[in-house]
């Protein structure tokens, strides 16, 4: 029979499609959690399997190569479907058993997540849920790299290769100090929007660009950045202080407006500012039957809260 050619191992592609990623190779070893000198050595055997410099090396920096660039992109993919084979292998064993990687923005986190515990620990109690709060890019990234495999957030996404698994829409409040004009009112118009001192979240919070939109429509045209805050806690406790107002989902109302006796909640005519919220997963997900699942159940679980609950097909 000839020689047979060796072949790269996994750890050897996970290495050096890090080391692709990042131009790094403490950042790159940190993000895979392998030793920097381990990391090393697997992609210089990898270039030695294949008899192709990968990396040009300097004392500053990591560049690819242009034939590390092109073997990059086929490593990535190789990882890709490894990771397939693998939600494969757990879906045929058994549906909701194994570990469920769940990514959440911390908009949403807070106030849906206990709903969402419950939930998967009564009826799912052989499913390893773990959940990691990131923004959504971040979020999107984890979930096209096999990091995450599913996604609680604000949605429409418009990503190639996700699909988006409604759950509910729910209105936007305005949450003002107590002796503001509109606190407490209702049938608030969306153009009363264009002259107040609108609090946000920081750059980065799907949060922040919703409400922005929502002053956009509005007719309101400068962006009303004057103080910022990392989370809505922050935000509420801005407002409390007499700083602006903000906008609040319902969801959020319960929580965070308990936590002072110096705000006020004023709702918007119908129709009132929305958001919508969703699971997200990887078009063709080898478990995806089991996250349509997840979705119906967690639609019935969420109807106590403050929101329209959406049919699968929204």
């Amino acid at each position: 029979m000839g020689n047979k050619r060796r072949q790269p191992s996994l750890a050897q592609l996970r290495a050096f499609a890090a080391v692709a990623e990042h131009l790094h190779f403490r950042d790159a070893a940190g993000a895979i959690g392998m030793s920097q000198p381990a990391l090393s050595g697997a992609v210089s055997a990898l270039e030695e399997t294949l008899g192709v410099t990968l990396l040009e090396r300097t004392t500053r920096k990591v560049l690819l190569s242009p034939e590390g660039e092109r073997i990059a992109v086929r490593a990535k993919a190789v990882l890709a479907e490894v990771g397939a084979l693998m939600e494969e292998a757990e879906a045929v064993r058994a549906p909701f058993t194994g570990v469920l990687r769940l990514g959440v923005i911390p908009t949403v986190a807070p106030y849906l997540l206990p709903t969402v515990l419950r939930l998967v620990h009564e009826r799912y109690p052989h499913l390893d849920l773990q959940v990691h709060e990131e923004q959504t890019a971040s979020l999107v990234e984890g979930l096209a790299n096999g990091r995450l495999d599913l996604l609680l957030l604000a949605v429409p996404l418009g990503v190639p290769g996700v699909a988006e698994l409604p759950l509910f829409d729910e209105d936007f409040v305005l949450v003002t100090p107590l002796d503001h004009w509109l606190g407490g009112r209702e049938g608030i118009p969306r153009e009363a929007l264009r002259e107040l001192n609108l609090l946000l979240l920081d750059e980065g919070h799907c949060l922040r660009d919703q409400a922005l939109d929502i002053c956009r429509e509005a007719g309101r045209e400068d962006a009303p950045v004057t103080t910022t805050a990392a989370g809505l806690s922050t935000l509420v406790q801005l407002v409390a202080g007499g700083l602006g107002v903000t906008l609040l989902p319902r969801t959020a109302l319960k929580v965070e407006i308990s936590r002072s006796s110096q705000l006020l909640t004023g709702y918007f005519t119908d129709p009132a500012p929305t958001r919508r919220v969703a699971l997200a997963m990887r078009a063709g997900a080898a478990r995806g039957a089991e996250y349509e699942e997840l979705a119906a159940a967690l639609r019935e679980a969420l109807r106590p809260l403050p929101v329209r609950v959406l049919d699968q097909d929204a």
